[in-house]
């Protein structure tokens, strides 16, 4: 696999609020950044990013910090196998990621994904269980030998943040090691985090 260079992504970005997105009653969210976060970060020598996501896996929840001030926290699932860093396990991988790729930028809510190429819409009697739909945010992951490298590594297992025809079983596990949003919730962060935001997934 070809060695790729994060770039961390300091531009600014205006967060608008937005009625589309889901933002969790204040006592639920989760406020602040886990110090884990920036513990991995400076041992691997890596600037922290303006904007960070965080996923929780035991409150089965994404959220969006900005300066280190929460944003919004969504509802999200992840695997249904738990987690765990091995190629073929089927589970979300833990630790430090970031955003390498955003693919799927102007398609319309259930567009769906084969290979990241558009290949029919939710709409379709086919396509209406899609598996990956709508926006895909392609994840890397930053810490060799764990998250990074051969057997373990995240880009290579095509971890993604992305949609699902299933968008009942949001707030649940029920992915096979990507995290799933609902389609109005992953539209509204598509738009706000560029690549190369730092992403943080943790089991709570």
């Amino acid at each position: 696999m070809k060695s790729r260079r994060l770039i961390p992504a300091m531009s600014t970005v205006i967060l608008l609020t937005c009625g589309c997105a889901t933002q969790r009653d204040n006592a639920s969210m989760n406020q602040t950044i886990p110090a884990d976060f920036f513990s991995t970060c400076e041992r691997l020598d890596i600037q922290p990013t303006e904007l960070i996501l965080t996923v929780n896996v035991a409150d089965q929840t994404l959220s969006l910090f900005e300066d280190g001030r929460l944003i919004k926290q969504f509802p999200c699932s992840t695997s249904r196998f738990g987690v765990g860093q091995i190629e073929g396990s089927n589970c979300t991988l833990l630790g430090l990621h970031c955003i390498a790729e955003k693919i799927g930028e102007g398609q319309p809510p259930g567009t769906v994904f084969k290979s990241r190429q558009v290949v029919g819409h939710t709409s379709e009697p086919k396509f209406a269980d899609a598996k990956i739909t709508t926006r895909i945010m392609w994840l890397e992951g930053l810490e060799p030998g764990f998250n990074q490298g051969t057997a373990v590594d995240s880009h290579a297992r095509y971890i993604y943040i992305h949609g699902t025809g299933d968008q009942e079983s949001i707030g649940e596990p029920a992915s096979h090691g990507c995290i799933h949003l609902a389609d109005k919730d992953l539209l509204w962060l598509f738009d706000q985090v560029p690549a190369g935001t730092l992403v943080w997934i943790s089991k709570n």
